[in-house]
């Protein structure tokens, strides 16, 4: 069966602010087979402008899914997320929380606060890759993203 492809890139927002984990996931995603924009933001902050358009982000392009981690500095991923699927008009994007964390209670947390799937880092460069990969593979190709 032949997967068509999105007559749009997807647009990708990242919200992580370990260089060496957005350094990963670039390079996870460089070998994808469908178009794709992915854009870097490093704090809940920021991540909130990126997608409100507050300046300097005027022109960002809405994102067709947001990979988040939850440790991230001035406003956590938990408070990104809570804001995120409150708002009517962004709730609809799909949100990928991708930490570290483990722990049972933030796992609970994020799926309380409507996260579409919560995903454990690994530490391992290939482990790390594959799990990218596989991100790619299932929000990209076999979901059907919601219309803009």
């Amino acid at each position: 069966m032949a997967v068509l492809k999105p007559l749009h890139p997807i647009e990708i927002l990242l919200v992580e602010d370990s260089p060496g984990d957005v350094r990963l996931t670039r390079e996870a995603l460089k070998d994808a087979k469908i178009t794709n924009t992915l854009h870097v933001i490093e704090d809940g902050v920021l991540a909130l402008d990126f997608l409100y358009k507050r300046p300097p982000f005027e022109n960002a392009p809405r994102p067709d899914l947001i990979l988040l981690d939850l440790n991230l500095p001035r406003k956590n991923g938990r408070e990104v997320l809570a804001e995120i699927k409150s708002n009517d008009s962004l709730k609809s994007v799909p949100v990928v929380v991708l930490t570290t964390s483990s722990a049972e209670e933030d796992v609970l947390r994020a799926y309380n606060l409507h996260a579409n799937c919560y995903i454990t880092k690994p530490v391992d460069f290939n482990q790390f890759t594959t799990v990218v990969r596989t991100i790619k593979e299932f929000w990209l190709t076999v979901v059907t993203l919601p219309p803009k």
